[in-house]
Parts: structure tokens; C-alpha cells; sequence
């Protein structure tokens, strides 16, 4: 069988990879999953300087789901450039680093840092407000979106450039399209959705921030259906997440138009879960003859 996948210009030995802020950067995982089994590792999001995130609770559980409100908490670039990147480094396994910022000329410090020091791809989280503009989220502004990408993508030359869409949008279609248009070389979705949970015994949100980012089993039909919707918009590459928690789920999305799969929440219920996806959806190729995951992807029949 034929197990590898193309993103852009990466080749994964394998189309599941983690999703960003669920996995840390890699070693936290290493105790219980062999890396080099991954098809890629998708780090937490990066910024130009150190965050401490928001204050705690920061996750709840809810129905089929989580909440959580991290406040994008990361070490920074320079401690990710001496630290983290050298651990992961020593694996067999293509690293894709997940950037933000609150300005355009942060996101290009930022890709221009990571690029020159090798990394195999980035990642625009473009949920995040543009603070020069009012605050306007950069992936819900079609045109400040383009803008992001184009300047992004003239600082970027060896690594591939995926956009990581955010799903609070009217039509996911034209802002897929936006991104091919503006140079990505991929495109991963979704994001999470925005939702709020309520102790009523205490009358009090269930985490500080009041309101976080919905994932888990709830949000899969609606990420299938916006996959499903932007393969048939683009022709770059889509990785697709949102509740993937079983080779089940993995095969869903590839035949409604994804080249790769990131497990994200599955993360928290089992370590090991991407481990098991991969085997799970080895079995399913064996079990119907199919011989190149290639021909999963956009397999659906309607």
C-alpha cells in the first residue's frame, strides 16, 4: 500500500498529522507516541514573543465536545528557535509550525524566522484581530485575509504555506478560493467554533474567559461540510480536522475532499489516538483492495 500524501511540497509518509495547540510541540507527546510514525507534527501557535495565555479554567467539557480559551500561551519565537525546534528535529517526521500575530508585520517576522530556519511548513492561524485594524479578525475580512497571505507568502521560499481557515464565515468556498488565489499552497480546516458553557449551580461560566473554542465530535458534521464544500472551490491541497476521533472519522473526511487528516481533541482522550488512527485506516485500505490513499480523497459518491 501506498501510505503517502502530498501537502504543497511536502511529502508525508502518512496523511494524519496533529493538530496545532493539541499536541504542545511535540515532546510532551513522546513519552506515548513514536513521532516518527506521524505524517507530520503540527506545533502550538508561535508569536513573535513569549504569551502567558488567559487566566484559568481554560477548558471544560461539554456535550460531544470541549471548550477551551488557552489565550494562544507560547514560549515565543527566540525560545522556539533554541528549544523546542532542536528536540523535534531529531525525528523522522516533516514539522509544520503554527504562526499568529496581531499585525501583518509580525506574521512576515515570523515566517521569515521559521523559513530561513528550515522548518518544513507554516501555518497561518488567521483567527486571530488584526489590532491596526479595529480589531477585525484576519480570516473574515476577505481582503485583509488576501493581504495577509500575499505578504506571507513573498517572505516565504522553501517552506510550504498552509492557511488555516477560520469556519465563522458566510461561505468557507469564496475565502478557500481567496487563499489559493493569494498563494497558499494548502489550506487546513477548521478551526474552532465559538461557544460558552454554564455552571448552574455556581451561575458562573464554566471557564474565565467566558466565552472559547468549541472542538470534539460535535463540530464534525460541520467541518465535513465545509471540506466537502472547498475541494469543489480549489485545487490546492485541504487538510481537514473538527472531531476526528477514529480512522472512521479520518476516512470520512478524505472522501469528502481531504489529502490529510490533523487529529486535534482525540489528543486529550488518548495519547496515543493518531497511532491508532494510522493503523485503523491501514485496515480499512486492506479491507476494500484500495492500494494508494491517494484515491480516498475526494472519493465521495453523490
Amino acid at each position: 500500500m501506498n501510505l503517502t500524501v502530498n501537502i504543497g511540497k511536502l511529502k508525508l509518509k502518512n496523511p494524519v498529522m496533529t493538530a496545532s495547540g493539541t499536541f504542545g510541540y511535540g515532546e510532551e507527546y513522546s513519552e506515548f507516541v513514536d513521532l516518527n510514525k506521524l505524517g507530520a507534527i503540527v506545533v502550538k501557535g508561535i508569536s513573535l514573543k513569549p504569551r502567558e495565555g488567559n487566566p484559568s479554567p481554560r477548558i471544560c467539557e461539554t456535550s460531544c465536545g470541549m471548550l477551551n480559551s488557552i489565550g494562544l500561551q507560547n514560549v515565543g519565537l527566540k525560545e522556539f528557535l533554541k528549544t523546542k525546534l532542536p528536540y523535534v528535529r531529531k525525528y523522522d517526521t516533516k514539522l509544520i509550525v503554527n504562526i499568529l500575530g496581531n499585525t501583518l508585520q509580525e506574521y512576515v517576522k515570523l515566517s521569515e524566522a521559521l523559513d530561513d530556519a528550515g522548518v518544513d511548513g507554516i501555518e497561518l492561524n488567521v483567527s486571530c484581530p488584526n489590532v491596526k485594524k479595529g480589531g477585525i479578525v484576519f480570516g473574515t475580512d476577505k481582503k485583509m485575509l488576501a493581504k495577509l497571505i500575499g505578504k506571507v507568502r513573498s517572505s516565504v521560499k522553501n517552506s510550504t504555506l498552509i492557511t488555516k481557515l477560520s469556519p465563522n464565515v458566510s461561505d468557507i468556498k469564496e475565502f478557500a478560493r481567496m487563499a489559493e488565489e493569494s498563494g497558499s499552497d494548502a489550506i487546513s480546516l477548521i478551526n474552532t467554533i465559538p461557544g460558552m458553557a454554564i455552571d448552574i449551580k455556581t451561575k458562573k461560566p464554566k471557564i474565565a474567559n467566558i466565552i472559547g473554542g468549541l472542538s470534539g465530535p460535535a463540530i464534525k458534521p460541520i467541518a465535513v461540510r465545509m471540506v466537502y464544500e472547498s475541494y469543489r472551490a480549489v485545487k490546492i491541497p485541504i487538510i481537514g480536522m473538527g472531531g476526528i476521533m477514529n480512522s472512521e472519522d479520518a476516512v470520512e473526511f478524505m472522501l469528502a475532499g481531504a489529502t490529510a487528516v490533523a487529529i486535534g481533541t482525540a489528543n486529550f482522550v488518548n495519547p496515543m489516538a493518531t497511532l491508532a488512527i494510522i493503523r485503523g485506516m491501514e485496515s480499512f485500505m486492506k479491507e476494500n483492495g484500495i492500494t494508494d490513499f491517494k484515491k480516498l480523497t475526494g472519493g465521495l459518491r453523490c
